[in-house]
């Protein structure tokens, strides 16, 4: 069977090559040419260049650069100019790795389509799901619920029943000539981020503009710098005249430039909205566990459809609620869909 690898030139995507070589697969590699970082190009493709050659696979590097600052990276932008929080990889998956690279393997004749993401697949009354990774600290189910059925039907994840950090020096040993542990950093979480994402927003607006910190009364009670630089739950970075204990962002003004603050109990959130990415037609309305946040502990909400809308009511108070973040629906350990936080 014809498989299609997206292969980033990290130790997880290389890994990924020599296990579903060694399983039998007709590989071939697919590097993703997504940011305009052409060094970080250059290195990786160095990378990918000793696994292709070492497993004797056959190897394609795909321009998508402008499908990416299309549908990814101006969305990025635009999304923080609206005073939202935006979810980059959680665009990219479904756009670019799982829908522009799944078409070119599809139309080259491969049948599957595999990466190196910390997730797995399961089923759900005969239909298959993402499913959670065994290494819960570093599972990417999160990142996937907006994937087509399509794709997640023909996805093989090679690492999802493996940990983490037994990865690297696993991989380090059977591939020798891939380098030393010292060699590979892990991955950033988004890739055409260097530092911090505010060094991106720099170049195409101002992002330093001071403005107005108000209470929910309405009170101005101090200033910040600049209203892209926050996101709710954010607690440093802005001056409360006077304040005796933290402060927490509760909403973003774009319009304004200003920032609503408060204390932790004002934060929280018993319902949220987001906009229906991907829970399927016929979702039944029930109770779930959901994560509003990649790094957020699942929480346990009520959840229904109306429209093109998804409804949590959460049984417990959630905080650092964010328009632009995804919103993820899992039954036990299986993601049933989600959708983008309005």
């Amino acid at each position: 069977m014809k498989v299609a690898l997206l292969m980033s030139g990290g130790v997880d995507s290389s890994y990924s090559a020599y296990l579903l070589k060694s399983q039998g697969y007709e590989v071939k590699g697919f590097y993703l040419k997504l940011h305009d970082k052409e060094q970080k190009h250059e290195m990786f493709l160095r990378n990918c260049q000793k696994v292709i050659q070492n497993l004797d696979i056959d190897f394609e590097v795909i321009d998508a650069k402008k499908e990416f600052h299309q549908k990814v990276y101006s969305e990025f932008i635009q999304s923080y100019q609206r005073g939202e929080t935006p979810n980059p990889c959680a665009i990219c998956n479904p756009l670019m790795k799982f829908g522009l690279a799944l078409e070119i393997a599809l139309s080259q004749g491969c049948e599957k389509i595999a990466t190196g993401h910390y997730a797995r697949i399961g089923e759900i009354n005969g239909r298959k799901r993402i499913r959670e990774a065994l290494d819960k600290s570093k599972d990417q189910s999160y990142f996937l619920y907006a994937i087509s059925q399509e794709a997640i039907d023909r996805l093989i994840f090679p690492l999802g029943d493996k940990l983490k950090n037994e990865i690297k020096p696993e991989a380090l040993k059977k591939m020798p000539w891939l380098g030393t542990l010292e060699t590979y950093k892990d991955s950033q979480e988004i890739c055409f981020v260097e530092t911090d994402y505010i060094d991106i927003l720099k170049k195409h607006m101002d992002v330093e503009k001071e403005g107005n910190v108000r209470d929910l009364q309405g009170n101005i009670v101090g200033k910040h710098k600049g209203y892209m630089q926050y996101t709710i739950g954010k607690r440093k970075g802005f001056s409360v005249y006077g304040a005796h204990e933290p402060h927490f962002v509760l909403q973003i003004k774009p319009d304004v430039n200003e920032i609503v603050v408060g204390k932790k109990e004002e934060l929280a959130v018993y319902e949220v909205r987001a906009l229906n990415k991907s829970l399927p037609q016929e979702f039944i309305s029930g109770d779930y566990f959901v994560k509003i946040r990649y790094r957020s502990v699942p929480s346990l909400a009520n959840i229904s459809c109306c429209g093109n809308e998804i409804i949590a009511r959460f049984k417990e108070p959630v905080y650092g609620v964010a328009k632009g973040q995804a919103l993820v629906v899992y039954l036990e350990d299986k993601v049933l869909g989600g959708g983008v936080i309005l």
